[in-house]
């Protein structure tokens, strides 16, 4: 069966409109998606020099933040490194700690350094000793209860007192006094008994 020319030239037509069909679906498909591209890049123009400036004020903000932590820091007493003077300088009896012995005396502690624990044995027993320095404010006869309390063991509370469970050495007294209050830096020996 010979076709004829007719027939072949609607099949070569009906073959190209399906390939020109089939390209136009395919361009026009791209050409949306470039369109979408094109808005995409565009918004992102548009917001970037809002971002850019946004972002440098959250790194000012950090950086203020950053200086502002490092000042109130410089506020606060250092920390006491040994974590067994932790326990036993800062959980004095009954829970009770030397920020609560200082404001029981009615003083304020401005400041606390220590040194790292050394062992000292007396006799037969072994000590951790570590010196302290504490530095607190207020009336002159309070900084004086406060010196007495951590000097004699004695802690004192309005209502009762107790015997702490670790012996201090006072080593050294500076007070500046003037106008009824005064600011105190104690130093001091902790002893604490090794198990």
């Amino acid at each position: 069966m010979k076709l004829s020319k007719k027939v072949w030239l609607i099949v070569v037509i009906v073959i190209f409109a399906v390939v020109l069909g089939v390209l136009f679906f395919i361009y026009s498909g791209q050409a949306k998606e470039r369109d979408q591209l094109n808005d995409r890049m565009s918004l992102a123009r548009t917001l970037l020099p809002g971002l850019t400036d946004n972002r440098q004020d959250k790194e000012d903000e950090l950086t203020q933040a950053e200086s502002l932590l490092a000042a109130n820091q410089a506020q606060f007493p250092e920390v006491v490194e040994s974590i067994e003077y932790g326990e036993d300088f800062f959980k004095i009896a009954y829970g009770q700690n030397l920020y609560t012995m200082a404001a029981g005396c009615g003083v304020d502690l401005t400041g606390l350094t220590a040194s790292k624990p050394t062992n000292k044995e007396v006799g037969p027993v072994t000590y951790s000793v570590s010196s302290f320095t504490v530095k607190v404010s207020g009336s002159i006869d309070n900084i004086l209860k406060f010196i007495d309390a951590i000097g004699t063991g004695i802690d004192y509370e309005p209502t009762w007192s107790f015997q702490l469970p670790w012996s201090v050495d006072v080593k050294s007294i500076n007070m500046d006094v003037g106008g009824g209050s005064g600011l105190a830096t104690v130093k001091l020996d902790i002893y604490g008994y090794k198990r």
